[in-house]
């Protein structure tokens, strides 16, 4: 990975970002401390969208777990929650 100062990547802008889109990383540094990365464009195709396997059943036949019973009042909790951030 190519590293960078600031000042010469605002000088050299052009050059900096014909090397990115060959591919390459560059590490951009405030004096010694690197504080960004320029990094290629990945191809847009990145996202697929694929059909369940085979056998999946569909989303409204999924079982939920059963509900868990609680001998709280959720309501109060929350109430106490919130009063403690005040």
């Amino acid at each position: 990975m190519k590293q960078v100062r600031i000042a010469e990547l605002k000088a050299r802008l052009s050059e900096y970002l014909r090397a990115v889109r060959r591919g390459e990383t560059i590490a951009v540094l405030d004096r010694e401390t690197p504080v960004a990365q320029i990094i290629p464009v990945r191809d847009r195709s990145a996202l697929r969208v694929r059909k369940p396997a085979l056998g999946t059943p569909p989303p409204n036949r999924v079982r939920l777990p059963r509900p868990v019973k609680l001998d709280v009042d959720i309501v109060q909790l929350l109430l106490e929650e919130r009063q403690g951030q005040r």
